[in-house]
């Protein structure tokens, strides 16, 4: 077996100490010259280990700063919880779980009318290429970037509930707003996966080079057919999903 490459000796020994926190007090890393002399190493090779690392997300680099391992305040969001109405709200289940968490939430909105594409159609059990509409949500935890959501609603259900088509929040939330006009979201089935940004997504989220994003898929249903496709899109990087599944009376709340 060929040796490892001096490059990634170096990244996987910085990786492991940024890992194990050696950095929480101090985010600066010693400088190349620094690295040079501790791993017997050239500056170019340093340098190709920084960059890998700055690809994977964990260190940013400035112009005459050095380097520095990023700040990653991670938040936790319960799927379980997300848009039950038996929960008590604060507005939405967005600006309610931020707010919960000691964090202030922000976003912005827009609305269109969109023909389906086939995957939405699929989902949402109409004809590709029938009118729906969306919902766009991009969304903020303290100024920082963390998510877009798209929800596609299909057309006969904004002739029933009209606000969905209306630009702006709806303040109660969606979910709340449907429910009182009799649409009961009595169900769902989430499909979770994970890719790399497109580069509207970098944009948006502002993700480093090499930070993937994770997709949350939820499909909502009433009791007789689907009434919504949300489509989320967080940060790979800042976020962490969880679910709450049968009798966790003997879970240490402290994990």
């Amino acid at each position: 077996m060929s040796p490892q490459p001096k490059y990634r000796v170096v990244a996987d020994a910085l990786r492991r100490e940024i890992t194990d926190g050696k950095y929480e007090s101090s985010p600066r890393l010693p400088s190349e010259s620094e690295l040079s002399a501790r791993f017997d190493a050239s500056r170019n090779t340093v340098r190709a280990g920084l960059n890998l690392l700055v690809t994977e997300g964990l260190i940013s680099s400035s112009q005459g700063l050095g380097y520095e391992v990023r700040s990653h305040e991670v938040f936790e969001l319960n799927a379980s919880r997300f848009e039950n109405l038996s929960f008590p709200q604060n507005g939405d289940a967005y600006s309610t779980d931020v707010t919960a968490a000691g964090r202030r939430p922000h976003q912005t909105f827009r609305v269109e009318m969109l023909p389906a594409t086939a995957y939405t159609a699929a989902r949402l059990k109409v004809d590709a290429g029938s009118t729906t509409v969306l919902r766009f949500c991009h969304r903020f935890v303290d100024d920082v970037p963390w998510s877009t959501q798209a929800t596609y609603y299909p057309g006969w259900l904004a002739e029933a509930a009209p606000r969905l088509a209306e630009p702006g929040d709806i303040a109660e939330g969606t979910t709340r707003y449907l429910a009182d006009r009799e649409i009961e979201q009595v169900g769902y089935f989430d499909e979770i996966s994970a890719r790399m940004p497109t580069p509207e997504e970098s944009r948006l989220l502002e993700i480093s080079a090499g930070v993937p994003v994770m997709l949350w898929t939820r499909t909502g249903y009433s009791d007789t057919r689907p009434i919504r496709c949300t489509i989320t899109t967080f940060r790979g990087d800042l976020n962490r999903m969880n679910y709450e599944i049968g009798d966790l009376s003997g879970r240490d709340e402290t994990l």
